[in-house]
């Protein structure tokens, strides 16, 4: 499934990138299905920084989602590698508990939109394959792994909005 979100943040661009690149774990506090998120290893070669992260998620979970996932499953490792010289992110990502049956991959990008404003454009794919979910029938697999798919796009979209407005007052709060 195509995962697809936009938000705009009334700072600058270079500061919005910096914040997302650099004080992720500072911005817990906005991220309401986000319980936790450590850093695992970061490494930095000229405009690329490397940072592998592990989150930890949870929120709440459709019923028809409920049956074959649990909060406890919903932990993945990101792998990012950070291009200051074009401001973007270039990701993917390793679920935890079903590592061969989630693929999730895309490119974040930040976008001038005008003196002291930044577009963040989120796009990539998460794909479920909810056969190789331990639990799910194969009957029902054609219809879980769309739901749980719908599920995953829909926390990250209103995820990217939360952030934006955190990183947006995290600023604000640290110019004072």
């Amino acid at each position: 499934m195509e995962l697809s979100a936009e938000a705009t943040i009334s700072q600058p661009r270079d500061e919005v990138f910096r914040v997302y690149r650099d004080e992720l774990t500072r911005l817990l506090p906005y991220l309401p299905n986000v319980r936790g998120i450590d850093v695992k290893s970061r490494k930095e070669t000229g405009d690329r920084v490397e940072i592998v992260n592990v989150w930890h998620g949870g929120g709440e979970i459709p019923a028809a989602v409920r049956a074959f996932l649990s909060e406890s499953m919903l932990s993945w490792t990101d792998y990012a590698e950070w291009n200051s010289s074009d401001f973007s992110c270039t990701w993917r990502s390793e679920s935890h508990s079903f590592s061969e049956a989630v693929d999730s991959r895309g490119r974040n990008v930040f976008v001038e939109a005008g003196p002291g404003r930044c577009t963040i454009r989120i796009g990539g794919r998460i794909d479920v394959a909810a056969a190789k979910i331990p639990g799910v029938p194969r009957l029902l697999a054609g219809t879980i792994g769309p739901a749980i798919e719908r599920f995953l796009v829909k926390q990250i979209q209103d995820n990217v909005q939360e952030v934006a407005r955190g990183v947006d007052r995290f600023l604000r709060e640290k110019a004072r």
